[in-house]
């Protein structure tokens, strides 16, 4: 569900608040030659991630989903110069494509594309030690969102902020006579943060190039601590 008038606004406001960005331009462009799906996020979107990751101080990042390499620089440009990110991919296609348009954006260095189902890479960051990282972007296949947010918060630490995009898929994740299983994944997602304390969440809801949808953020606090159990009467 797309209204010509969020298009509209979201081209007013490139206009006003973006200049001219040849390298995600060219991002673009070469993803849609591959004939990959465009399904990457707006610009507006991309900008928003950049602000979010540059905001919390992230110096590690991981991303689940990297189709061609859109939000990765978005992200990375984030980072500091000592700083990375690691992005999974189970796609070889895509992340061919990726590779050639994180290299042109001089990203390279400090992005690591991991090839392979996501559920099998990640035990392998875990083993590896690879986090924890300050920032975790969920933006793959939405059944498997809340395999994705458990082990986002094993990779991550108290202050780590983690985002998952897509999730109101036009209005649909509050109709309960939705059984589309991508809208069901997302639904487990939320139950899973709701039961989660170590989480403090908000979801947002967005129109614009993408239609309506939205994204969930959010914060990995330190576990709340077990009570004191009282001491006997007779033991004092």
């Amino acid at each position: 569900m797309t209204d010509p008038k969020w298009s509209t606004v979201d081209a007013y406001f490139e206009s006003k608040l973006f200049r001219a960005d040849p390298v995600l331009e060219a991002c673009l462009r070469s993803s849609r030659e591959a004939g990959l799906p465009e399904i990457q996020v707006s610009p507006v979107q991309g900008r928003l991630l950049e602000l979010i990751a540059g905001a919390a101080n992230a110096r590690r990042i991981l991303e689940i989903g990297t189709l061609g390499g859109y939000s990765a620089i978005c992200l990375a440009r984030a980072l500091p110069e000592d700083g990375r990110l690691v992005t999974l991919e189970i796609e070889q296609k895509h992340a061919e494509v990726a590779r050639t348009n994180i290299e042109r954006a001089g990203l390279g260095a400090m992005v690591e594309i991991r090839l392979g189902p996501a559920l099998e890479t990640l035990p392998k960051l875990l083993a590896e030690r690879a986090g924890p990282f300050d920032l975790a972007f969920l933006d793959a296949d939405r059944p498997n969102n809340r395999a994705y947010l458990e082990w986002a918060l094993r990779l991550t630490h108290p202050g780590s902020l983690i985002i998952v995009d897509n999730v109101v898929r036009g209005g649909e994740v509050a109709d309960p006579a939705q059984r589309d299983p991508r809208v069901a994944g997302v639904r487990e997602m939320i139950d899973a943060v709701a039961a989660e304390s170590r989480l403090r969440a908000t979801a947002v809801q967005t129109v614009g190039n993408k239609g309506y949808d939205g994204f969930l953020l959010a914060r990995v606090q330190a576990p709340e601590p077990k009570p004191k159990a009282r001491r006997a009467a007779n033991d004092r």
